[in-house]
């Protein structure tokens, strides 16, 4: 068939054909949750203009998925009523289901996949979509393709992980402006599709689509859905639409004094974009492209071979390669690395010196250690830890440098490494609106010693992994008034 997507980004995940019976081409929409600069979704456009078919689109939402909660819940289905109303001005069906009960979907992909000629769905490293996408291909009777829509450099074409941002910087460098010549579509609907209509009826009735008042906020709605709600919604909310705001207010607001601004606690500069990459309603790629818009960039632009510098290699401004640095070097290092490790949230997966280090001083006193309660309650005696996990809770998302602090300290205060990689763990998926994600696990590991080097001297707990301070901290960037924001009680300890 002649496809737009690159061959790099496609995987077959079962041996089964394509139906010549099929009555539509489906899309179960499951990472890459937006109408816009979506690999996937062009694909499945690409299967149905070459099978003379329409489209139809599964977006599902489980009841039983880890720390499912009416934060997360929320921030999605923020998203459903975006993608309903863009595939409703594209005259696309677009199924949104979202379990009202544990297991009231199950049956539902396989019962739409009887009359698909193909399956698209989006590939995703981490959290239960492996699982899931693999268990649910091995069921289906029709080819399923996953494809890959996550970062600029297709998964497919790295080797291998990388010990370090600065050997996956030169690697990246090496590669992306080839890749870059093999953008998605901004819109993979414009070209039209076959039009034909689908009847669902029978669906619907067994797994009825998610009303609009639930999709549009109704606070009754989330309440009973069998989620924890004990961990509720943000004010941030969720989608397509919400993103592109966010877009545009940063490159309008926030990019220019980014490099000297984003580690200021008081300032509050970061992008804030991580919860719409994280969730699929913003794409990796349109993120990239407005900014070097905005910058006049070319690749021409781009100095010298690659040499892994953090800063020069594109030839834009110095807040601009700060930013993509984050957006592509550090994001896609923890895609990469999920990648090609299935244990890339477990302590096996932090390097030797790292592993060998912590555990020699695993038995070393603590001054104060806490249980996963306290933590979470951002109970402990230091008022800056307590602020950064108290924004957390209220606004799911933790200041880009104190979420550095946050782990080294809950390494000091916790039993062992290990349990202190659990407690990481569990905070930031149970309240991180980004969490569940390739780059959040390589944020805590990093706390860990995963793409770091040892330092000295050798310290208590810390071995020659890096160590911060909460004092040090407060030194080096300015936090009175993210404790006044965040924090009950004054004062650096």
């Amino acid at each position: 068939m002649l496809t737009t997507v690159p061959t790099t980004r496609l995987r077959s995940c079962n041996a089964r054909a394509v139906s010549g019976s099929g009555r539509f081409v489906l899309y179960w929409m499951i990472a890459a949750r937006r109408t816009r600069f979506n690999f996937g979704l062009e694909r499945a456009a690409d299967r149905a203009r070459e099978l003379g078919l329409p489209l139809v689109v599964l977006e599902g939402l489980r009841a039983g998925y880890p720390w499912a909660s009416d934060r997360l819940h929320r921030f999605v289905l923020d998203g459903m009523a975006d993608n309903a109303a863009a595939f409703r001005r594209a005259g696309v069906a677009y199924l949104p289901y979202v379990e009202p009960e544990h297991g009231a979907g199950r049956g539902l992909l396989e019962a739409l996949a009887a009359d698909a000629a193909v399956v698209v769905t989006d590939d995703f490293p981490t959290f239960f979509l492996p699982r899931m996408v693999a268990a649910a291909a091995a069921r289906l009777p029709v080819l399923c393709e996953a494809v890959d829509s996550n970062g600029l450099v297709p998964l497919a074409a790295t080797p291998s992980e990388f010990a370090t941002a600065y050997a996956f910087r030169r690697f990246l460098q090496s590669r992306v402006l080839g890749h870059l010549a093999e953008l998605p579509l901004a819109d993979p609907l414009a070209e039209g599709l076959p039009a034909g209509a689908v009847e669902l009826s029978a669906i619907a009735e067994r797994w009825p689509a998610a009303t609009p008042e639930l999709l549009e906020g109704d606070p009754a709605g989330l309440a009973a859905l069998p989620i924890d709600h004990g961990v509720g919604p943000t004010a941030t909310r969720g989608g397509a639409v919400a993103a592109g705001r966010r877009l545009r207010a940063f490159l309008a607001e926030d990019l220019a004094d980014y490099a000297e601004r984003r580690n200021r606690p008081d300032d509050g500069r970061s992008s804030g974009l991580s919860p719409y990459l994280h969730f699929g309603h913003l794409s990796a790629h349109e993120v990239f492209l407005e900014v070097m818009r905005q910058e006049r960039w070319s690749s021409d632009d781009v100095v010298g071979p690659a040499n892994g510098r953090r800063a020069g290699w594109w030839g834009v401004g110095a807040s601009a390669e700060a930013f993509l640095d984050q957006l592509v070097t550090w994001r896609e290092l923890g895609f990469v690395f999920c990648h090609h490790r299935p244990d890339h949230e477990r302590w096996s997966s932090l390097p030797g010196w790292a592993r060998r280090t912590l555990e020699l001083h695993a038995a070393d006193p603590r001054d104060h250690r806490y249980d996963l309660e306290t933590f979470a309650a951002a109970a402990t005696h230091d008022p800056l830890w307590n602020a950064a996990q108290t924004q957390l809770l209220r606004d799911g998302t933790i200041h880009n440098y104190l979420r550095m602090l946050w782990g080294k300290k809950i390494l000091e205060w916790t039993a062992h490494p290990q349990q202190a990689l659990e407690v990481m763990i569990e905070l930031n998926n149970r309240f991180a609106l980004d969490g569940r994600d390739p780059n959040s696990a390589t944020g805590i590991l990093w706390v860990l010693g995963r793409h770091d080097r040892p330092w000295g001297p050798e310290r208590p707990v810390f071995g020659s992994v890096r160590y911060m301070t909460s004092a040090n901290t407060a030194r080096k960037v300015p936090v009175r008034a993210y404790l006044e924001r965040y924090a009950t009680d004054g004062g650096i300890r």
